[in-house]
């Protein structure tokens, strides 16, 4: 797979039951989704593009098939957060943190744990 791509709000939803699961047949994916729940033929369509995208492969039981990541959630993490930090924050992980810090997104406890983190790789 040459590169990363961004997922679309369904495919991430796929990826999380899949990454939560570490794989599963289409009706058990299924399951896992928030209502309402989509169509089992479009859960499996969207598998089917996130197989061609490079995100999930498959091992065959006859004519089922059973569903695993082959892109790790860590992985996935990374490139969103360096496009959100690139294309909103100019590359500046301060600049975040001030923009949640001014939209109270992080409370007291938050900001202890930031700082416990900080004080840890400092050292």
């Amino acid at each position: 797979m040459d590169e990363l791509k961004e997922l679309t709000k369904a495919e991430e939803q796929i990826m999380q039951a899949l990454w939560d699961r570490e794989g599963g047949f289409v009706k058990e994916i299924i399951d896992l989704l928030p209502e309402p729940k989509p169509a089992y033929n479009t859960v499996s369509t969207i598998i089917r593009i996130l197989e061609t995208k490079g995100f999930v492969d498959h091992e065959s039981f006859g004519k089922s098939h059973r569903y695993f990541p082959k892109i790790q959630k860590e992985e996935y993490k990374k490139l969103i957060t360096g496009k959100l930090l690139q294309g909103y924050f100019e590359n500046s992980a301060s600049s975040m943190l001030s923009f949640f810090l001014e939209e109270k997104k992080l409370n007291v406890q938050d900001m202890d744990e930031i700082l416990k983190i900080i004080h840890k790789h400092k050292s």
